[in-house]
C-alpha cells in the first residue's frame, strides 16, 4: 500500500463499510441529489472478484480475447475503454484515477478500497455487527451512521446514514474544500 495519499485534480472520496452496509444503495441516491446541485460525478467501484462487462459472440468481446488491451469501444452515447490486468493483483486507485479526464467531471467517489490512503467517509450499520473502522483508519473524515442520537466517542463528523439531504450536503462542502484553484 502506498504510504502517500492519492493525487488527482479532482477532489477524491471514497466510502467504506463492511459488506452489506449499503455503500451502493448510498451512492445510487447520493449521485443524482450530487448531480441536481450541479456536480459532475465519476465513481470507481472496487470488485472483490471476477467479472466481466462483455459478452461472448460481441465484437469487442472476440476483439478482447484475441489479445486487445486496452479494448475501446464507443458510440456517439457511450464510450467504454476495456482492460485486462495481465497479473491477478488487486488494482492501484492512482492508476485507475488516469483513466478519468479531469476536466469532464467535479468530483469522483469511490467505493471501496478501503485500506487506501485518501478521505473516506464510513458507513455503519449497527445491525451488520462489524466493529467502526475509524479507530484504525486516520484517512476516515466522518461517519454515517444509524445510531446519531448515541453520538460515538470521536471528534469526527457524525451524519444520520438515513440523512440524504445531510450527506450530500456534507460531500459538496468536502468538494468545494478541496478543489483545485481555477488555472490563471
Amino acid at each position: 500500500m502506498p504510504l502517500n495519499l492519492i493525487q488527482y485534480e479532482k477532489p477524491v472520496l471514497g466510502f467504506c463499510a463492511f459488506s452489506g452496509t449499503g455503500k451502493t444503495t448510498l451512492l445510487t441516491q447520493l449521485i443524482p441529489a450530487l448531480k441536481k446541485r450541479g456536480l459532475r460525478i465519476a465513481v470507481i467501484k472496487h470488485a472483490h472478484h471476477q467479472f466481466d462487462v462483455d459478452k461472448p459472440g460481441k465484437d469487442s468481446y472476440e476483439l478482447r480475447k484475441a489479445g486487445a488491451s486496452p479494448m475501446l469501444i464507443c458510440s456517439s452515447r457511450r464510450t467504454v475503454i476495456m482492460i485486462d490486468n495481465e497479473t491477478e493483483q488487486e488494482p492501484e486507485l492512482q492508476e485507475l484515477l488516469a483513466h478519468i479526464p479531469a476536466s469532464s467531471i467535479d468530483m469522483v467517489l469511490v467505493e471501496g478500497f478501503k485500506q487506501w490512503p485518501f478521505p473516506k467517509i464510513e458507513l455503519h450499520r449497527a445491525a451488520t455487527g462489524k466493529p467502526l473502522m475509524y479507530t484504525e483508519d486516520n484517512h476516515i473524515i466522518a461517519i454515517a451512521h444509524d445510531r446519531v442520537e448515541s453520538p460515538l466517542d470521536t471528534e469526527l463528523p457524525q451524519l444520520d446514514i438515513n440523512d440524504l439531504p445531510s450527506i450530500t450536503d456534507f460531500v459538496i462542502q468536502f468538494s468545494q474544500m478541496n478543489a483545485s484553484p481555477p488555472a490563471s
